[in-house]
């Protein structure tokens, strides 16, 4: 009788590398919800600042009056007589983010997994840069200076989304930058740059000019809170590409090291017949080099 152990079917190649994904999907996620709930921890630390808030919301009024950019509640004025257009802007500005956010890493993990180091990279260096601005530079958002009429459309219609999201926590007065805009535009750059589907890239380009449509109109954050988060996802595309850079060479001078014991282990010199044999050419192991 054949045994057990004969009976089974070995794993195939498929199945090994779904486990392997999964294996790494699952850390991949533990290792960004840890980051995210430092994140979390550390901008909450700098909510005590209410009064400097409030003065750098001025601040920042009278810079974009100074450029000419100061269109919040002009782009509000459109929209407020119209419930259809309040619910989208609600809707996007909610269901746009994190869901995005999650459900691009999983695809990212399981259909790119050789470019989500570089984006993951991108993710938290941008994500580092944004806790220094919130530390050092407090923002009340436009929801909070209604004098200034500016409207939370959110806590209008949507007053539950509000209730859920407050927590000791969570730092209200981080407005800049908006990683809100900054995030999803990153996103839209790996939707754009890796999908195959034309809707699909379509879909990436659009979705960071709907999101900081979404951004302005429901009060949450000043323009240039969209044009600071654009900036540090821009320098944390930069470390991600340094990052790339650093360990392709890391990896082409590990290849030559392994090209040069080759050829140090290589056969003798004197052969049989006592003449010099030719040492067998040997490639270079650039497995490692992407």
């Amino acid at each position: 009788m054949a045994s057990d152990t004969l009976s089974r079917h070995p794993p195939t190649l498929r199945r090994v590398r779904t486990n392997s994904r999964l294996a790494t999907a699952a850390k991949e996620i533990g290792f960004l919800l840890s980051a995210a709930l430092l994140y979390t921890l550390v901008r909450g630390l700098t909510s005590g600042r209410v009064d400097a808030a409030f003065r750098n919301a001025e601040d920042v009024i009278s810079f974009e009056k100074t450029l000419g950019i100061h269109v919040e509640t002009e782009l509000q004025s459109l929209i407020l007589d119209h419930e259809w257009a309040i619910d989208a802007a609600n809707s996007f500005y909610i269901y746009g983010y994190w869901p995005v956010f999650v459900l691009t890493l999983v695809w990212l993990i399981a259909r790119r997994p050789v470019a989500y180091p570089f984006y993951r990279n991108a993710l938290l260096a941008s994500g580092a840069f944004s806790l220094v601005i919130f530390a050092f530079y407090p923002l009340a958002p436009p929801r909070f200076l209604p004098w200034h009429d500016f409207v939370d459309t959110v806590s209008l219609q949507v007053p539950t989304y509000r209730d859920m999201s407050s927590s000791r926590l969570v730092n209200e007065y981080a407005a800049m930058p908006s990683l809100h805009f900054g995030w999803i535009l990153l996103l839209g750059i790996a939707w754009v740059a890796l999908s195959r589907v034309l809707i699909v890239r379509i879909v990436g380009a659009t979705m960071p000019l709907l999101m900081f449509a979404a951004i302005v109109l429901t009060g949450n954050h000043y323009v240039v809170d969209a044009v600071v988060g654009g900036m540090v996802v821009v320098a944390g595309l930069g470390v991600a590409v340094l990052i790339e850079r650093f360990k392709r060479e890391r990896a082409v001078r590990a290849a030559i090291h392994d090209a040069q014991d080759s050829a140090d282990d290589g056969p003798d010199l004197d052969g049989p017949s006592g003449g010099a044999a030719i040492p067998a050419q040997r490639t270079p192991n650039l497995s490692r080099v992407r």
